[in-house]
């Protein structure tokens, strides 16, 4: 009889753990810059000490003979994996760049604020308004790209997500396939209290599933024909 292979569904509700940058606040209304109190003087720091020297890491437990249940870290996963660092990466460069755009948004705003506190009583009524109009405008114009731009990262990483747990589900089934396990659970979602840390096969999930979505080499270019 084949043995009973049962793997908990995982839950990556708040995984994997891709990178994701606060998204920038809408900047407040400029303000003059003041030069910053002198700090007090310091004693002269004293000598270095030497750091305490660490104790080396325990060896791994082996997996428990016969045993037939297991669990694994998908936040671990996530975060040292070849596939979960390179959505995180994708995630990171999402969110860097709507950071750049909205910067450049709030340079804008604060140009013109400042431009209103200091120009605003010589201008012409027409004038004025016409530029709190356009602060106005920009500030509204910032809300909406805030909003749109954390639903877009938010979809890029909901999107990753899928694709990282369609890839790495294979890889559990043919881990806890070859020890003839029973259930393999998630640590994080599963209430584990405590367990045998020789049950935990995360870093083993994530050797086999580095190897197996590891890009393939490129091709060797074809050698010229000999004369």
């Amino acid at each position: 009889m084949k043995p009973l292979l049962v793997v908990m569904a995982l839950t990556l509700a708040a995984g994997p753990a891709f990178a994701q940058a606060s998204p920038p606040a809408q900047a407040a209304p400029a303000k003059p810059v003041q030069a910053p109190p002198a700090a007090p003087a310091q004693p002269a720091p004293a000598a270095a000490q030497p750091a305490p020297a660490q104790p080396a890491p325990a060896a791994p437990r082996p997996f428990p003979e016969g045993a037939k249940v297991a669990y694994i870290n998908i936040q671990r996963i996530a975060g040292e994996s070849a596939e979960g660092k390179a959505a995180t990466a994708k995630v990171k460069a999402l969110n860097d760049k709507k950071v750049q755009e909205l910067a450049e948004k709030n340079k804008q705003l604060q140009a013109n604020q400042q431009k209103l506190q200091q120009s605003g009583a010589v201008l012409s009524d027409a004038a004025r308004a016409q530029l709190e109009k356009d602060i106005e405008k920009i500030q509204v114009d910032i809300q909406r790209f805030t909003q749109d731009a954390q639903a877009e990262v938010q979809d890029l990483q909901q999107q990753l997500q899928v694709e990282f747990q369609k890839r790495l589900m294979p890889v559990i089934n043919a881990v806890a396939a070859e020890r003839a396990l029973h259930v393999v659970f998630s640590q994080a979602d599963s209430g584990l209290v405590w367990a045998d840390t020789g049950l935990d096969l995360t870093a083993e999930v994530i050797r086999r599933f580095d190897t197996v979505v590891a890009p393939a080499a490129p091709a060797a270019p074809p050698k010229p024909p000999t004369p």
